[in-house]
């Protein structure tokens, strides 16, 4: 098992920036990638970025390329959201994903979520 726990969400202007943090603990040598999604009220969940745990390959959505950069600390288990840039369209429950590889088998484990609320 691997429980995560995100932070660092909040209230910020359009064009301000913000860091979230998801902290994994548990089976954390199993992990393979963390990754970012996204969900907008009345919207479905969507993909917003991912990191491979050991080697660091990350890829983005079109949407917050160039904005925001997604990084790890494997010391920490933590894996980070940097978004800069913020706009009104960013607003959303953002939730971390944590993929693990245990004995041959996928798991897939999800944190609380943080809300990120980006004002005009």
């Amino acid at each position: 098992q691997v429980q995560l726990v995100e932070s660092g969400g909040g209230l910020v202007q359009a064009g301000g920036s913000l860091r979230l943090s998801c902290a994994a603990s548990g089976r954390t040598s199993s992990l393979y990638a963390m990754a970012w999604f996204r969900q907008a009220p009345g919207k479905e969940r969507e993909f917003v970025a991912t990191i491979e745990w050991s080697g660091g390959t990350t890829n983005y959505a079109d949407s917050v390329k160039g904005r925001f950069t997604i990084s790890r600390d494997v010391a920490k288990n933590t894996v980070y959201l940097q978004m800069n840039s913020l706009k009104p369209e960013d607003t959303a429950v953002y939730s971390c994903k944590a993929s693990a590889l245990n004995s041959n088998r996928w798991y897939e484990y999800w944190g609380q979520g943080t809300q990120v609320t980006v004002s005009s």
